[in-house]
């Protein structure tokens, strides 16, 4: 094991082989001929407005395109691309929906970007079980689509319709988190490529138990490592019965320091909360012009609470003597469920809400997480932070789990501004860590927060987790200069 955990030295490999020399990223010919010989010439992609494509995600760093995409059918063909790739040196790029927020399809070395959409099938649904196998190309949308007679559902919701798989690999989480957990609470098992072309099984071949004591937990290693340790080609996740009964409600604050006492005395007075988001004043004006919506401008709450009739009942009385006892007011219930898609949906668009506050302006979107106590502090100081640094931007989070997010308006023609928007995410990151808290609650470490990660893990957390990736990937090809 010594000899395996050697200090990584993954990231001094040159290219080879099939990589022209001379012209880092340049593939040549003959290997683009055995990519195709492998998924099929439909199936492979040079052309550059597809490599652009692949490129970039929804975050503002720059667009750094693959030099081949590669849409590959099976788990075979998979295994098949990246013993070819890890056999020349050449850089693999997984790619799901691109809805990441962090620069993580970016292909930093060029190299081959591996499309998973096209394998899309639900493998395997086991009802009595409460769980279901499926191929990374499966969206969160598709799977509750295909569950929906069943009586089950699929809860983790990161707002867009991603990839169940690519969700995996970021270990995402979003508004039902605060009752139903991430998906680190819901992936049972893993089938992963690994970068020699070997398919791991994380919780062993088709096993799909709710708990165990059995040797490390491979299955939590890959969930949040970002493509940086090989493919997810298919995921085994929990599901839940779909709720009797739901109701949603928002409620308006004096102030921020209300709005989240009364989220942490609703938790304390143990009401099984489904959703409880937060949104600054700045954010609920964009959400009111955006959505239609008729809610008071303040520090906002939107709830929703799931179980039966009678439950919620109990429930939503609790919550409204908690409320009021801390200054909240302006209450809207929504019972229907046209009325509740129409809040939620409002909540969802948060992000184009805030875009049409400064129209032409790019948006820059970071997350933090720190103990709920310290969220009031850290919004407070953050709100300050905005003003200081002259930048317009809207706050929403997940306040159940101490997770926010700030949305920037920037324009990209002025480096000064960018900048500014740099820093100001640097500072957020630290304040965050010096609560006790961690810089990425939600979008993950990617390009931008490498640095962030080694203030927040230390340096032997950090060469621990550089030599697990120096382990399973020794010359650093696997989603290169993302993380680490």
């Amino acid at each position: 094991m010594a000899g395996l955990l050697r200090p990584a030295t993954w990231g001094l490999f040159s290219w080879r082989g099939y990589c022209s020399r001379g012209t880092q990223g340049r593939l040549s010919a003959g290997f683009v001929e055995a990519l195709k010989a492998v998924v099929g010439s439909p199936h492979v992609s040079t052309a550059a407005a597809v490599r652009e494509q692949h490129g970039h995600d929804e975050s503002m760093h720059r667009c750094q395109p693959p030099d081949a995409v590669v849409w590959p059918q099976d788990a075979e063909q998979v295994g098949r691309l990246a013993a070819l790739c890890y056999g020349q040196g050449v850089p693999i790029i997984p790619f799901g929906t691109g809805t990441g927020l962090e620069g993580g399809v970016c292909a930093v070395q060029g190299g081959v970007c591996i499309n998973l959409t096209r394998m899309d099938r639900i493998l395997e649904l086991n009802p009595e079980d409460f769980s279901v196998v499926v191929e990374p190309g499966v969206t969160r949308k598709a799977l509750n689509t295909h569950l929906r007679d069943r009586g089950l559902w699929f809860p983790v919701d990161p707002g867009a319709d991603a990839s169940l798989c690519g969700m995996a690999a970021t270990g995402a989480s979003g508004t039902n988190s605060v009752r139903y957990g991430t998906m680190r609470d819901n992936v049972l098992n893993l089938e992963v490529v690994l970068p020699s072309g070997q398919r791991l099984h994380t919780a062993g071949r088709g096993r799909r138990f709710r708990k165990s004591a059995a040797g490390y937990n491979l299955t939590g290693l890959f969930v949040g490592s970002e493509g940086t340790l090989g493919l997810i080609t298919a995921a085994t996740l929990r599901l839940h019965p779909v709720p009797e009964a739901t109701v949603a409600a928002t409620c308006a604050f004096p102030t921020v320091q209300a709005a989240v006492d009364s989220t942490v005395h609703i938790l304390q007075a143990a009401v099984p909360v489904a959703r409880i988001e937060f949104l600054d004043e700045v954010m609920m004006d964009a959400c009111n012009r955006h959505s239609k919506l008729n809610c008071c401008v303040a520090p906002t709450l939107f709830l929703e609470f799931h179980g039966s009739e009678q439950a919620l009942a109990e429930q939503v009385q609790r919550t409204e003597e908690i409320i009021r006892h801390n200054g909240g007011s302006h209450f809207s219930w929504a019972k229907e469920a046209e009325e509740r898609s129409r809040l939620w949906a409002a909540r969802h668009n948060a992000w184009y809400a805030s875009l049409a506050l400064r129209p032409g302006c790019k948006g820059y979107s970071t997350d933090v997480c720190v103990p709920i106590s310290r969220l009031p502090e850290i919004l407070v100081q953050t709100k300050e932070d905005l003003e200081a640094w002259r930048l317009t931007g809207t706050i929403v989070g997940h306040v159940g789990d101490g997770n926010f997010h700030c949305i920037l308006l920037v324009d990209p023609e002025d480096p000064e501004e960018l900048l500014r928007v740099q820093a100001f995410a640097e500072q957020l990151g630290r304040r965050a860590l010096a609560l006790h808290g961690t810089c990425t609650g939600e979008h993950g470490i990617g390009l931008g927060k490498r640095q962030l990660l080694l203030e927040e893990v230390g340096a032997v957390g950090m060469q621990t987790m550089r030599q697990l990736k120096a382990t399973l990937d020794p010359r650093g090809l696997m989603n290169p200069g993302k993380v680490l």
